[in-house]
Formats: structure tokens, C-alpha cells, sequence
């Protein structure tokens, strides 16, 4: 009986296989991600305290560079006025409640 010996292989992934990143630029963009994230929910928690009355339920998306946030009472209608007025800019989109989710568990 032999043994195989296993070498240490590159992981692909299947729909893009030369384009998996390694462990440490998944960490970089997960760490970058959550920068963006938390920029988006400083403004969120600023103007929620204002609007969440008027507008219970509806939602927002944040667009941090500019600090500006857009209103609808669909989510995906929210998200396409941000497309509309900033196409080359990411943005998040919140739902104006307590905890700020937009689905459920």
C-alpha cells in the first residue's frame, strides 16, 4: 500500500477559478466592507431619531461619501434613487425601525 502524498493546492472557485482571492485579501475586503458599513450606520443613527415617526417602516439608503440619504417605502425603489443619483458610488440601504433591518430571520 502507498500513500498518497497531498500538496497544499491554490482553491478556485468554481464560477470565477482564477479569480479566488487568498485568506488575506478576503480578510482585507471583509475589513474594508465593515469600515463602509459602519459609515453608512453613523449616518443612519443620526437622521433615524427625526424620521422614524413620520416615516415608520419605510426605507433609506446611505450614501456616506456625501452624507446624503434617500427615502421610499420600497426597499428596492430606495436603492434605485441611490443608483439613479450616485451610479459609480456604493451605498447601504436601512429600514427606518428600531434596529434598523430591512428582512427577516
Amino acid at each position: 500500500m502507498t500513500e498518497s502524498t497531498q500538496e497544499a493546492r491554490t482553491r478556485h472557485s468554481k464560477i470565477f477559478p482564477k479569480r479566488a482571492m487568498t485568506p488575506e485579501e478576503l480578510a482585507r475586503q471583509e475589513a474594508l466592507d465593515e469600515i463602509f458599513h459602519q459609515r453608512c450606520r453613523e449616518i443612519f443613527e443620526r437622521v433615524r431619531p427625526e424620521l422614524i415617526d413620520k416615516y415608520y417602516g419605510w426605507y433609506i439608503a446611505v450614501e456616506p461619501d456625501s452624507g446624503e440619504y434617500l427615502i421610499d417605502k420600497d426597499n428596492i425603489e430606495a436603492h434605485k434613487k441611490a443608483l439613479a443619483k450616485y451610479p459609480n458610488a456604493d451605498h447601504c440601504v436601512f429600514c427606518l425601525n428600531e434596529s434598523g433591518a430591512t428582512g427577516r430571520i
